[in-house]
């Protein structure tokens, strides 16, 4: 059973916020190791300070390569040992730096084969900014060490809901410029396939929301619906057969509670997605990186400085960031088998078999 279980890397996070907490909660339930082998990246003097501080009882499994990595138990690779003040609740280079360290050792071994999923806990996007760091957050710089040209998707999810974003970490005074044509159906054609690849559906139903109140109102209060957003959606439906509809106003939208007709949203921008989102699934809500060779999900809260190391902080959301991670890695898996098309292959196979069975046999040397 061990050898199919699947991998999944988990990375420290923010050493000064809640992450470390949450991941210890997590795994202090050993049914959590029956379902994966969890390998965690970090600093074990400060996953046992954090540990001891809210006197917590999960063991772990020192190592020093993800290879030796034992299943039934927390393992923690060991990306750096020295001593590092924790200081609870306040922002640190440091435990940027610690996050940092993790986030890098994990990616490595993503790339070595050596892990298959990644769950990140949450970090300081102040903190972390570096000469190795200078991304908005996770998501971009995951995309830049792995995507190889493909494009990052950040779909939030729960069980009620899955709310993709067409810009992410951008200033809203730059929202308007990044609503193209070009930007919103490559995102529809990108939650498409992750909604059918990722999470097993068929034919997906896409909603796509407006960027103005209530939608522009018909160009009273925008244009960008009428000129942009209406003629992407309707391409996208008629020339790639994508199930996609909209513009809708997002007030009403979610206040109608009409996502439920929908398998996915594509929200404008950052606040208009997830200020719903969080107000509906903040405890079970999960962070997932789509349109990636990786799969990579995380929690949907940040640190929590003002909570950390205070016991306080609920561990469901990244729990069911573990769930996902393995759920969208099994429906890859079962999707990629179903669509592979052997017959490709035996069919050159036989040809190949065939060319040699009509070559002429050799003729012998004449005296």
């Amino acid at each position: 059973m061990s050898d199919n279980r699947i991998r999944v890397a988990i990375t420290q996070g923010d050493t000064n916020g809640i992450g470390l907490e949450v991941i210890l909660k997590t795994f202090a339930n050993p049914t959590m190791c029956e379902l994966c082998t969890p390998i965690l990246y970090g600093n074990p003097r400060i996953a046992t300070y954090h540990r001891k501080c809210m006197e917590l009882t999960t063991n772990f499994n020192t190592i020093q390569d993800a290879n030796d990595a034992q299943p039934d138990r927390l393992n923690l690779v060991v990306v750096d040992d020295s001593e590092v003040a924790v200081g609870f609740g306040q922002e640190s280079n440091e435990a940027g730096a610690q996050a940092l360290k993790a986030l890098e050792a994990a990616i490595t071994d993503y790339k070595y084969g050596k892990v298959d999923v990644l769950v990140t806990a949450p970090i300081n996007k102040h903190t972390i900014q570096c000469e190795g760091f200078h991304f908005p957050g996770h998501t971009e710089y995951i995309e830049h060490c792995v995507g190889d040209g493909q494009k990052a998707l950040m779909i939030l999810m729960n069980e009620q809901m899955r709310i993709a974003l067409l810009s992410t970490h951008l200033p809203i005074s730059k929202v308007a410029q990044s609503v193209t044509e070009e930007n919103i159906i490559e995102k529809i054609t990108l939650l498409n396939h992750s909604l059918q690849r990722d999470f097993g559906i068929e034919k997906p139903r896409i909603a796509v929301l407006g960027l103005n109140p209530h939608a522009g109102d018909n160009g009273l209060l925008g244009t960008e619906e009428q000129e942009i957003i209406a003629p992407a959606v309707q391409k996208a439906y008629d020339e790639l057969h994508i199930h996609a509809f909209g513009p809708f106003a997002a007030d009403g939208f979610f206040g109608a509670q009409s996502y439920t007709h929908f398998d996915a949203i594509l929200a404008m921008y950052h606040d208009q997605g997830l200020a719903p989102f969080k107000s509906l699934a903040m405890n079970d809500g999960v962070n997932f990186t789509a349109g990636l060779p990786l799969v990579r999900t995380s929690p949907d809260h940040g640190t929590a400085l003002d909570i950390a190391g205070k016991g306080l902080a609920d561990e469901n959301s990244f729990r069911q960031a573990i769930y996902t991670a393995i759920d969208v890695m099994r429906s890859r898996q079962a999707y990629d088998e179903a669509t592979g098309n052997p017959l490709e292959e035996l069919y050159h196979k036989r040809r190949e078999d065939e060319r040699r069975n009509r070559r002429p046999a050799p003729q012998k040397n004449e005296a």
